[in-house]
């Protein structure tokens, strides 16, 4: 799948996003806000990769999110470890084993919501993660028929290519579910906050 223009703006916006953390973690490493920073970037450059390295990139996202929390725990770092956790388990096909990311996912967004009860982004991922293995279950079932199907339409030299391209479609159609389902995840709140948004396009 062939990025648009507004996903390549996001990729440099948040490329470099996560290349300023870096730097600035290397001058100061206990700078909670900055690990958040961190953290929310690579979630959001994760939609970008194959499902193999997102689920790395994730994870990374994960622990340096974890890390903030244990310097300063804000809802903003309690409720990005909650979306990666939600991201993760949409990427892992074992539903017993995404249910347990689900759980963490739950835990984090209800920490939130102690913070700041009044968040609608946060009681709304919460009510969200309540129903998300069922979305899980559902996407899986879909791929599966998808990949049977791609698989078994043709014995040419296609057949690796389709296949691949429909576990590329599948890992899209997984991020534009956790995108709409937890209401538009950490790089709202992020490009808000944090970020300079991209410029706008020139006059055509």
């Amino acid at each position: 799948m062939e990025f648009s223009q507004d996903d390549f703006d996001r990729l440099l916006m948040f490329e470099h996003a996560r290349k300023t953390a870096e730097a600035t973690h290397a001058r100061d490493p206990l700078d909670a806000d900055n690990l958040t920073k961190w953290g929310e970037a690579l979630l959001e450059l994760s939609q970008f990769q194959t499902v193999v390295d997102a689920k790395k990139m994730i994870k990374d996202a994960i622990s340096k999110l974890e890390e903030a929390l244990m310097l300063n725990p804000t809802a903003n770092a309690m409720f990005s470890i909650g979306n990666a956790n939600t991201s993760y388990a949409f990427l892992t096909p074992d539903l017993d084993e995404a249910k347990s990311y689900f759980d963490k996912a739950a835990d984090y967004f209800q920490q939130a919501i102690d913070e700041d009860p009044n968040n609608e982004l946060y009681l709304k991922s919460l009510e969200v993660c309540a129903k998300a293995p069922e979305l899980h279950m559902e996407i899986h079932k879909q791929s599966s028929s998808q990949q049977i199907m791609g698989g078994g339409s043709s014995a040419s030299s296609n057949a690796k290519g389709s296949k691949k391209k429909t576990t590329s479609d599948l890992k899209y159609d997984i991020f534009g579910w956790i995108i709409l389902a937890v209401g538009i995840v950490a790089w709202v709140g992020m490009a808000k906050s944090h970020v300079p948004p991209p410029p706008p396009p020139p006059p055509r």
